[in-house]
């Protein structure tokens, strides 16, 4: 369940426009009227904004923002005013220049994703970078994490929620085998792991743990940074909650707070299920995920977390 809050009566792109015009000019930004307007309307309503803002003032709203904001607040901003497959490209695009901890970057946007969006964000990194994600991907990684990393981000897997239950305890067996064995890497796990659909995923391990009374991601604890990607990968396609709540875990609760995964996971979750991963983080730390990013954060990039949270400041 989305997070997002829009007003019952939303006002035209045009009176927008002209909102966020006024929010520019003069002594100093009005950054909290800038929050009033973008973080209160949908991917639809802001690709219009952005549309009407060009056709009116003849500038690029995003780099209007990008002039006027700053630091942590001006990231928040711009990703989250981005269409959403703009957003998973540009994403997808950074990941690729940094070190291997990026690649979980790689592995959230393949497998979060449902198919279509997968694709999307694919034709939106055509168009944006003149070449495709696949080869960035292929072109900044070695071994095992290409292995697993191409095929992930090439996958058009089924969307549908019929299953195989033959095919579930077959492939069950496959990869309790090699897993067992240590074989993180066999071609037959990486098969498995990169063509299934999400529904038949779920059946596979399901089996997996009846048939083996273990959890695979129990059996996946101990290990190097390749066999975590294992994990983030089963996680984000068959637990995508939970994998949320670990990013926002770990986010949050580390000494000095990793603000590049908080607004990740805030500015693309909140039009989605943002609603179902609070409550998830509740359960887990016993404290609401409003108050933790209040706890962590100041200023007017607290105040825009908290707005695409669904929630307003004390």
């Amino acid at each position: 369940m989305a997070s997002l809050t829009v007003p019952a009566h939303v006002p035209s792109a045009a009176e927008d426009c002209e909102q966020l015009r006024s929010a520019f000019k003069g002594w100093g930004t009005n950054e909290k009227l800038i929050i009033s307007i973008l973080a209160h309307r949908t991917a639809a309503q802001r690709k219009l904004i952005r549309q009407t803002y060009a056709e009116t003032f003849g500038e690029d709203l995003l780099k209007e923002l990008d002039r006027e904001l700053t630091h942590d607040f001006e990231k928040l901003v711009l990703v989250w005013t981005l269409d959403p497959s703009e957003r998973d490209a540009h994403l997808a695009k950074e990941a690729t220049k940094r070190w291997t901890k990026s690649n979980f970057v790689l592995v959230e946007l393949a497998c979060t994703r449902s198919p279509k969006e997968l694709v999307l964000a694919r034709e939106a990194y055509h168009a944006r970078y003149k070449k495709s994600l696949e080869e960035d991907v292929a072109y900044h990684t070695t071994g095992d994490h290409r292995k697993l990393l191409v095929p992930l981000v090439s996958s058009y897997r089924y969307g549908g929620e019929e299953v195989d239950l033959r095919l579930a305890k077959a492939e069950s067996k496959i990869l309790h085998e090699k897993i067992s064995d240590k074989a993180y890497s066999d071609d037959e796990v990486i098969r498995i792991l990169a063509t299934r659909s999400k529904a038949q995923l779920n059946a596979t391990l399901n089996h997996y743990k009846d048939e083996h009374g273990e959890d695979i991601l129990k059996q996946l604890e101990d290990g190097d940074e390749f066999v975590a990607l294992l994990r983030a990968t089963i996680k984000g396609l068959v637990y995508p909650e939970h994998y949320f709540v670990e990013v926002l875990r770990d986010a949050i609760n580390r000494r000095g707070t990793e603000e590049d995964h908080l607004t990740r996971v805030i500015a693309t979750r909140a039009e989605v299920d943002l609603k179902i991963i609070a409550d998830e983080y509740q359960k887990r730390d016993s404290i609401p995920l409003g108050r933790a990013i209040a706890k962590d954060t100041r200023g007017d990039y607290e105040s825009m977390l908290l707005a695409l949270l669904g929630q307003e400041e004390d």
